[in-house]
């Protein structure tokens, strides 16, 4: 049986010492004048699905804009050549991701064809694709058409792959903010 001062020394002093070191951390130290950390960790290989279900075909732009921005962080922190992200799409970007429609999106194909070339699998979906009166041999050849998105999404998911979404918003810049907040420039 442990003596009973020790017993004391376990349950006050340790939580004790315990509080003190957290309180010596930088973050404990830190307020709000000081600038945040940079994390520029490895990252390693990674292995994600992104879903793509966008109300307007040009969102797809933004959401290519995550893949590639994805990519470069994997090249400078990552292992690009182990890595492999996937995009499964089912919403109104499918117009944008039809050969058909390359008059209204002329460039659209390049983009796209930049990702494949780094390793990206575009895949579509066959009942997104019927809904909005395309056949699977309506997309460019860079695309994947499969039966359904749903079951697409859980095959990767269950193959390892993370779930990402591809939710778009507006994004307003510094200065739009700032213009909304003049108090902050007080």
């Amino acid at each position: 049986m442990p003596h009973p001062l020790l017993a004391v020394l376990q349950r006050l002093i340790l939580p004790l010492l315990a509080a003190l070191a957290w309180t010596a951390t930088p973050a404990a130290l830190a307020g709000p004048d000081d600038a945040s950390r940079f994390d520029g960790s490895p990252l390693g290989a990674q292995k994600a699905v992104y879903h793509f279900n966008y109300e307007k075909p040009e969102d797809l732009l933004q959401g290519l804009g995550y893949l590639h921005n994805h990519l470069r962080g994997l090249k400078e922190f990552g292992d690009l050549k182990k890595s492999h992200l996937v995009i499964v799409a089912h919403g109104n970007e499918l117009h944008m991701l039809s050969r058909l429609n390359r008059a209204a999106y002329p460039d659209i194909y390049d983009k796209l064809k930049e990702l494949t070339d780094q390793g990206v699998t575009l895949r579509i979906c066959r009942n997104a694709a019927a809904a909005r009166g395309y056949k699977p041999g309506d997309f460019y050849d860079l695309a994947t058409v499969v039966p359904a998105a749903m079951t697409d999404l859980a095959k990767w998911q269950q193959a390892g792959y993370t779930y990402i979404s591809g939710d778009v918003i507006k994004r307003s810049t510094r200065k739009e903010f700032l213009e909304k907040h003049p108090e902050i420039l007080d």
